[in-house]
């Protein structure tokens, strides 16, 4: 039988950070909590923290984002803003590129697909 899984900051979380080629400003260093990875390794999910910075973004993988506290703005390709924060809830699809700010830290839950064709 399947066990429910918990979506949870309880255990230690991994350390990164965007590529330094992709950082535009700040320290925007991040702790992943990934608490699910499918035996395919296709899909993800768990909780993402990151520190004030921006940084450019390019999505092989669809994640669906719900923010749990922080502001950021994300900005298309095309130069078109939003801003996030606590409570908004969000797709970034397979193709999506621009710009991430984390303006206050933010933390979300993630939930992200990866095609196996994306994967390999």
């Amino acid at each position: 039988m399947t066990k429910l899984i918990p979506v949870n900051t309880l255990a230690k979380p991994e350390a990164s950070a965007p590529a330094p080629d992709r950082i535009l400003s700040g320290d925007p260093h991040n702790r992943t909590w990934n608490a699910f990875e499918s035996s395919d390794g296709c899909f993800f999910s768990g909780i993402w923290e990151a520190e004030p910075g921006s940084w450019k973004i390019e999505y092989t993988e669809s994640e669906f984002c719900h923010i749990l506290e922080g502001k950021s703005r994300i900005t298309d390709a095309y130069g078109v803003t939003t801003t996030v924060k606590q409570g908004d809830a969000f797709v970034l699809p397979a193709g999506f590129s621009g710009l991430w700010e984390v303006v206050t830290r933010t933390r979300k839950h993630y939930a992200i697909y990866q095609s196996a064709d994306e994967n390999s």
